[in-house]
């Protein structure tokens, strides 16, 4: 028997997803378009498949390639989309495939800026990894914390929020350093 309560949960909470998402894009677009500052902007969409993270970064790349991007602003959000991409189908679906995962890069005169937006379990430490071992000595290296120190070595700003099952992870790199 189909319980009709739990079934419109979900279907609330589906809608309610899709209603921040589109939200969430227009606060975005409207803000920077208001400051004459954005370029351009783009949604991608995958789900949580190692696989996906190769053919969504090939489609950013060409994203970033028509609005000149300079190639090693590229190359550094190739490797922290690679990383925090890893990250969220590792620990916030634990490895299932077929989540949803949306991820939006605005380009602008100035910046690039990246959103990925997933359903998965939250996130339970966020904070600045702080790496102290021999390089030297690859046995005392850590087992975690790699991926996230890579993105904050790499971008120029870094955050996570998560609110209402929706869990953000933002990050953007000037174009110009």
């Amino acid at each position: 028997m189909i319980d009709i309560k739990k079934m419109d949960s979900l279907i609330m909470l589906s809608i309610t997803k899709v209603f921040f998402n589109s939200i969430y894009l227009l606060i975005y677009f409207k803000y920077n378009k208001l400051f004459n500052c954005v370029m351009s902007i783009n949604k991608f969409s995958i789900t949580s498949e190692y696989h996906n993270i190769n053919l969504v970064n090939k489609k950013i790349k060409a994203f970033c390639l028509e609005e000149h991007v300079p190639i090693n602003v590229i190359d550094a959000v190739e490797i922290c989309l690679t990383e925090a991409l890893n990250n969220v189908i590792k620990h916030s679906y634990e490895g299932k495939s077929g989540n949803k995962i949306d991820l939006i890069v605005g380009i602008s005169n100035t910046k690039i800026d990246i959103d990925i937006m997933e359903t998965g379990l939250p996130r339970t430490n966020f904070d600045k990894p702080k790496l102290e071992f021999d390089p030297n000595d690859i046995n005392s290296a850590p087992e975690g914390g790699m991926g996230l120190y890579i993105i904050d070595s790499l971008m120029n700003s870094i955050s996570y929020t998560s609110r209402n099952g929706l869990n953000v992870t933002s990050f953007s790199k000037n174009l110009h350093d």
